[in-house]
């Protein structure tokens, strides 16, 4: 990628809704007290067989994930963002899924600031390089902030705890939408191009919602895209 190509203005907002959707989260952790977090996140949250402790450890193995692709950029090599690809992301999630409340907390958190730190102190270099995620498709480095920025948007959503898609941020709605638009249509068979009308018709955020398949309006399909 050519350096004058790079949108500094795109990066600019994801860092910052993404940071600030880090906070909200950590807000909400520390809202817990510690003699109720373990209970906490054994509680289901509203994806199948997820508790909300399971959410955390995604999250977290998610954010090392983007800290490992800006270090291998950093250096200029394309680093594959879990070891092990599907298999690997799998188990690394399982098993810290198992901590405590308490050690999800922590982990999370810790997670959290060493990705900023990432963002922080990564040379303009690195911005411009790619790295493959855990099927093996190429992603570019400057996407990552809106990637991490989806994780959290989304999965706040699927704690449970209020926090609807209603809620999600209008930047980050714009920024996702036409992306996540066009990775639905490129999956419809040849000859069948565009939204369904009744899709086009929802406010942006159930849009969105639909395409992540969080919601399944009133004559539409349901969107397998957990």
């Amino acid at each position: 990628m050519d350096p004058q190509n790079l949108d500094t203005r795109f990066i600019d907002d994801c860092v910052a809704g993404c940071a600030a959707s880090h906070q909200a989260l950590l807000a909400l952790l520390d809202s817990v007290s510690h003699d109720d977090i373990d209970s906490w996140c054994a509680q289901p949250s509203l994806l199948p067989n997820w508790s909300r402790g399971y959410v955390l450890a995604h999250l977290a193995r998610n954010a090392d994930s983007h800290s490992h692709l800006f270090s291998e950029a950093a250096l200029g090599r394309e680093g594959e963002q879990y070891a092990g690809g599907l298999k690997g992301r799998a188990e690394g999630i399982a098993a810290e899924a198992k901590l405590s409340g308490k050690e999800l907390v922590r982990r999370t958190r810790e997670s959290i600031y060493q990705l900023e730190a990432a963002w922080a102190r990564s040379p303009g270099e690195a911005w411009l390089g790619s790295g493959k995620n855990a099927v093996g498709a190429i992603l570019a480095i400057a996407d990552l902030p809106l990637l991490r920025w989806r994780e959290m948007e989304v999965h706040m959503h699927d704690l449970g705890i209020g926090f609807t898609f209603a809620q999600w941020n209008s930047l980050y709605v714009r920024h996702d939408l036409s992306r996540m638009s066009m990775r639905y249509t490129s999956r419809l068979p040849m000859g069948m191009s565009g939204l369904p009308p009744l899709a086009l018709a929802l406010p942006e955020n159930e849009r969105l919602a639909w395409l992540f398949g969080r919601v399944t309006p009133d004559g539409l399909e349901q969107v397998d895209n957990l």
